[in-house]
C-alpha cells in the first residue's frame, strides 16, 4: 500500500553503458554516436547533479514489450541484426533514412526502452517524483515497423503504451521538443484519442528534416484522435528562449489543463 498523500520526493535517473558500444562500422564521422551519450552523463557530472539523483538500474525491454508498438516482423528483423556481417548491416540500413546498424544496435535498444520502463514503474508507484533517461539510440522517428532518423525502437510510444496496460493510466501528454519533429510517435498515436502529442520543432516550411507535410499545424490527428495531436512548426531558425517560453505558455499548459481524454 502506499501512502499517496506523502509527498514523492527524488529525480530517478537512468544509465547503461550498454548504450555506447554501438557506432557506425563504416563512417566514424556519422552524427549519433557514443560521445554524445557521455556528453549527457559528463555535463551531469559536471554540476554535481548525479548525486542529487535517484539511481535507478536500467534493464533490457522484453520482446512482448517492444510489441506493445512494433510490429512482430520489425521486432524479429531487429533481432536478426546481432548476427549480421558489416556488408548484411550496412545493405539493411541503406534501405531506411539516415540509419546505421550494428550487431549491438538491438541490444542498446532494448536497454533504451527497457530504462525508459523503469522510470515509469519507479514514478508511478510513487517512488520517485520524476525522472530522466539517459539513452541512445533516440526513438521518436522510429515507427511501428520501420526504423529511421537514428531510432530502431520508439521508447516513448512505448511507455505510454505501457504505462496504460500495466498502471492502468488514462490520460497521457507527450511533450516533444528536439528541433526535429518527431513522426514517428505522430504517426503511432494520430488517431488515439487517449494520448496527446505535442511537437514543437523546426520546420521551415518543410526545408526542414523530416521533410514532411505532417510535420506542419494542419496534422491535428485522424479520426477519432482528431484534436490529439498539436505541432508548433518554426518556420525559421534562431528562435529564442522566449519564443519556446511563450508556446508552453500560452498554448501547452492551457492545453494540457483544458484537454479531456
Amino acid at each position: 500500500h502506499l501512502d499517496t498523500d506523502s509527498p514523492v520526493e527524488g529525480t530517478g535517473l537512468v544509465y547503461d553503458d550498454r548504450m555506447t558500444q554501438f557506432f557506425c562500422l563504416w563512417d566514424d564521422k556519422f552524427p549519433e554516436c557514443p560521445a554524445r551519450l557521455i556528453a549527457v552523463k559528463e555535463k551531469l557530472a559536471e554540476y554535481s547533479l548525479l548525486g542529487r539523483c535517484v539511481a535507478v538500474p536500467a534493464r533490457e525491454a522484453s520482446e512482448e514489450e517492444l510489441m506493445l508498438v512494433h510490429s512482430p516482423d520489425y521486432v524479429e528483423l531487429m533481432k536478426s541484426t546481432q548476427t549480421m556481417t558489416e556488408e548484411e548491416l550496412r545493405t539493411l540500413s541503406d534501405h531506411y533514412d539516415s540509419v546505421y546498424l550494428h550487431p549491438m544496435s538491438f541490444t542498446a535498444s532494448c536497454v533504451a526502452a527497457g530504462s525508459v520502463l523503469q522510470l515509469i514503474d519507479k514514478v508511478l508507484r510513487r517512488e520517485v517524483r520524476n525522472g530522466l533517461a539517459v539513452v541512445r539510440p533516440p526513438g521518436h522517428h522510429a515507427h511501428t515497423g520501420q526504423m529511421n532518423g537514428y531510432c530502431m525502437f520508439n521508447q516513448l510510444a512505448i511507455a505510454a503504451r505501457y504505462a496504460q496496460r500495466q498502471h492502468g493510466v488514462k490520460r497521457i501528454l507527450i511533450v516533444d521538443w528536439d528541433v526535429h519533429h518527431g513522426q514517428g510517435t505522430q504517426f503511432i498515436f494520430e488517431d488515439d484519442p487517449s494520448i496527446l502529442y505535442f511537437s514543437i520543432h523546426r520546420y521551415e516550411n518543410g526545408e526542414f528534416w523530416p521533410h514532411l507535410q505532417e510535420s506542419s499545424s494542419n496534422a491535428v490527428g485522424k479520426g477519432r484522435g482528431t484534436r490529439y495531436n498539436i505541432n508548433v512548426p518554426w518556420n525559421k531558425t534562431g528562435m529564442s528562449d522566449a519564443d519556446y517560453i511563450t508556446a508552453f505558455l500560452h498554448l501547452l499548459l492551457p492545453v494540457s489543463y483544458e484537454v479531456t481524454i
